[in-house]
């Protein structure tokens, strides 16, 4: 992100914050793009390929998160944010530790560690990502500054699949849990540079439910739930759907995965620098959805290696047009709040966790009398609520 990159892309420069945040979060992205598409095969073969026991280990996660983010927040408060970001990759790393270490003879007291560490993580990490994210954005660049983070994971995901199966295939597990190990601890080299920001959440457990029940935020907050449901169904059901169809061939998973996602990278860019310059962000939200919903009821017919790599491609594809628009309203609706920007942080990732448990207990009843594709009817109708967030919000 050199300065005549600046010049071209954004209008006029963005921020040191910025910059600091992005470096950070790439080098994390790379970690999660060795393991992301894998780990929850991982997990699904640890539990001997017990799909709802994968499913409530995902959905207890996500519980645990939801009932102690808004203490995580007190706490943040005389802890601090910038210093919750360089211990969050600890955090991360001893969560992949864990990983490195778990079998058969351990696996009562690892699992239950792995669900801790990574519910720490997530009160260290995303509170103070997010709140920093749109503290250090600009109105007239944020829509490019969600592409080029964007772009950025799918450039890597271009290649990363692909060579995580391979060494998947060749050399077992561990060799990823190391390198992701590593990858987290450097990632905290760009946060010791992270200007400090000074936010206080002044809500209390009580009145943080309060106001996540109520009407004059229903919608709003519905919008985000329905976004933690539909990248559920994405992150950890469809893994699971093309590693059964495509009979546990560890190499094809990553070959496939790269063919798809490689040929959507340039049109992240391209979208981020209309968002904030030609097109309306409601108008491209409400025509994406439309069609990104319609290809999770197509995959619910795939049978083929072929048919994966179609259907996956227009499905990227629209995914563009659904999630960049949606994410650049999110950080503007943030950015609006002024001081209660940390109260609006806790809200909506009260309500993405309250989405992600609820579509994985309703996949852990649903698969005991269906097949587990019938999980993305789910996150099609979750895909449409999107356009719920047309309408901004003020704490």
């Amino acid at each position: 992100m050199n300065s005549s990159k600046k010049k071209i892309y954004f209008d006029g420069r963005v921020s040191h914050g910025f910059v600091s945040l992005y470096t950070g979060k790439t080098i994390t992205m790379i970690a999660g793009g060795f393991l992301g598409l894998f780990l929850p095969i991982f997990i699904y073969n640890l539990f001997e390929q017990n799909f709802q026991y994968t499913v409530i280990y995902f959905a207890l996660g996500h519980f645990f998160y939801t009932l102690v983010v808004t203490l995580g927040a007190k706490f943040l408060n005389k802890f601090g944010f910038r210093r919750s970001l360089r211990i969050s990759v600890f955090l991360g790393a001893l969560y992949y530790a864990a990983f490195y270490f778990i079998k058969e003879d351990n696996l009562i007291y690892l699992i239950p560690l792995t669900i801790i560490l990574l519910t720490f993580y997530r009160l260290f990490y995303w509170l103070p990502y997010h709140i920093d994210f749109a503290k250090f954005t600009s109105q007239k660049n944020r829509g490019r500054q969600v592409a080029v983070i964007e772009t950025t994971r799918t450039v890597m995901s271009v290649f990363l699949p692909i060579f995580a199966g391979f060494i998947i295939s060749q050399f077992g597990f561990k060799i990823l849990f190391v390198m992701a190990i590593i990858l987290f601890l450097v990632s905290g080299i760009p946060y010791l540079t992270i200007p400090r920001t000074r936010e206080k959440f002044s809500w209390t457990y009580l009145e943080t439910w309060q106001k996540f029940f109520s009407k004059k935020y229903r919608k709003t907050l519905m919008a985000f739930m329905a976004v933690g449901a539909e990248g559920t169904a994405s992150l950890i059901i469809w893994p699971i759907f093309i590693y059964q169809l495509l009979q546990g061939n560890y190499l094809k998973v990553g070959a496939i995965s790269t063919l798809v996602i490689g040929v959507t990278v340039i049109l992240q860019l391209a979208l981020g620098k209309s968002l904030d310059k030609r097109f309306k962000k409601e108008k491209v939200l409400k025509l994406g959805t439309i069609f990104y919903s319609s290809g999770w009821l197509i995959k619910i017919f795939i049978e083929t290696t072929f048919q994966i790599f179609v259907v996956g491609v227009y499905h990227n594809f629209m995914r563009i047009f659904a999630r960049m628009p949606f994410d650049t309203l999110t950080y503007e609706i943030a950015a609006d709040q002024g001081h209660y920007v940390d109260e609006f942080t806790v809200l909506h990732e009260i309500a993405v966790n309250v989405g992600k448990t609820t579509v994985l207990i309703l996949a852990f009843f649903g698969s005991m009398f269906l097949a587990i594709q019938w999980v993305f009817v789910l996150a099609a109708l979750s895909a449409i609520a999107f356009n719920l967030l047309g309408k901004k919000i003020v704490l």
